[in-house]
């Protein structure tokens, strides 16, 4: 997946993006914080911030501690919540950290890691 639109509402509380399919058509919306929803933005326009945000320090931990964010896994869709997992090689080993998809976003688009999601997820939301 690819991160196609990010929709910022300086007045609301949620703020939404949406995830598109690589090779596809399939597209769906996740509404997600301000914090993240800025964050994300900021990334994908390429602007650094003058001290490390908490996605930077995340992706910072990761790599001082040996392992490398191989990629997110949005897994599960459930009562219009999803559920993602950063996935980390260490040592040769894949190790899952439960996250919400915002916050896996967020540190994918810091670390520029592919965005994966659960054919079964797709299928879910576009319904």
């Amino acid at each position: 997946m690819a991160l196609s639109r990010i929709i910022i509402s300086e007045t609301g509380e949620q703020q939404i993006i949406y995830l598109k399919e690589v090779g596809g058509d399939r597209t769906f919306p996740i509404v997600i914080g301000l914090f993240e929803a800025t964050s994300i933005d900021r990334r994908v326009r390429g602007i650094v911030p003058p001290r490390p945000l908490t996605h930077d320090l995340l992706a910072k931990a990761v790599e001082q501690l040996g392992g490398e964010i191989q990629d997110i896994y949005i897994n599960d869709l459930r009562d219009h919540t999803y559920f993602a997992q950063l996935r980390i090689r260490h040592d040769g080993e894949l190790i899952e950290v439960d996250s919400r998809p915002s916050d896996a976003i967020a540190v994918a688009v810091t670390v520029d890691a592919p965005i994966y999601v659960a054919e079964e997820v797709i299928e879910e939301a576009g319904r």
